[in-house]
């Protein structure tokens, strides 16, 4: 039996009791309420036309490979002095010889990976990975043949917990775009790094963007979606998400310095809560399939 069957088994008992207040289809289709005019009318052609060419040089990162989906509503940030100068920063950082993660190519490729529209659940991160061929843009993931982590081997162990048939990523990989592919959004609060110097970029303007990016999902994806919090700075990032409208699980962090304080990550039952929210909420087929055994090839980064 799948994993994902065994998710919707789970919940069985509360979707007969509770009528699921929407369709999948609303869920997974169109923006489920009118976007703002401002929004609605938005066009990428002419806003990019609007800025200076300093500007556009600043910002031909978040111009050629943020998805569409998220510019419209994160354009003011990227106009902001204080973004700018992150901008700013980051170019000085290469031209002085540093090396930043993760490729500025993956930077963005949580937005790519996870549209707007087709967010279902959000797993916060903090700082990127600051070794090589580790960072690609989703927290806690990291690129092949590196293998996971200790945090994300935590993750796993929690996972196991859950759901026993859990399978892990080949050769104890740790690429966790199939959740991305399926609606989850990873995003650290901090985009880039310096190599081997953790939370190096910290303070320098990624949080603004990146709380814009939270506060986005928690108010256009109005029918709810599950909000993971691991560790209290990911806590306190939730803070003004309506909890009546979205779910909002909190844990520890499951680093090992903290993962196993009691009453331990490993037991927070997390993704089993996740999906039997989703279910019961948008009935069977809303579940998320949390398996990673997946060719990397296929899977992409």
């Amino acid at each position: 039996m799948s994993l994902k069957r065994k998710a919707a088994e789970a919940a069985a008992t509360a979707t007969k009791k509770t009528k699921p207040n929407t369709s999948i289809t609303s869920f997974f289709g169109a923006p489920v309420s009118k976007p703002k005019p401002a929004i609605a009318d938005f066009s990428k052609e002419t806003w990019v036309s609007s800025l200076t060419d300093e500007q556009k040089t600043l910002l031909k990162l978040e111009i050629d490979t943020l998805h569409d989906s998220w510019l419209p509503y994160l354009k003011d940030v990227f106009l902001s002095p204080q973004f700018l100068e992150l901008k700013r920063f980051l170019d000085k950082e290469i031209k002085g010889g540093k090396t930043v993660y993760p490729p500025f190519k993956d930077v963005y490729s949580w937005s790519r990976h996870t549209p707007l529209n087709t967010v279902k659940a959000v797993i916060l991160g903090q700082d990127p990975y600051h070794g090589p061929n580790q960072a690609h843009g989703l927290c806690f993931s990291v690129l092949p043949p590196t293998p996971a982590p200790p945090s994300l081997r935590n993750i796993y162990i929690a996972l196991k917990n859950d759901y026993p048939d859990f399978e892990k990523p080949p050769k104890n990989g740790g690429l966790l775009t199939p959740w991305s592919d399926r609606g989850v959004l990873m995003i650290n609060t901090c985009l880039t790094v310096r190599r081997g110097e953790a939370n190096s970029h910290a303070g320098k303007g990624w949080e603004t963007l990146t709380q814009k990016v939270i506060d986005t999902v928690a108010r256009e994806r109005k029918q709810g979606v599950v909000f993971l919090a691991w560790g209290k700075p990911a806590e306190g990032r939730v803070k003004g998400v309506d909890a009546k409208r979205h779910c909002i699980l909190k844990a520890q962090h499951p680093s090992p310095l903290s993962a196993h304080r009691p009453p331990g990550f490993a037991n927070c039952g997390h993704f089993k809560k996740t999906n039997e929210w989703l279910v019961e909420k948008y009935g069977e087929g809303a579940e998320i399939d949390w398996n990673l055994n997946v060719d990397p090839e296929k899977a992409g980064h």
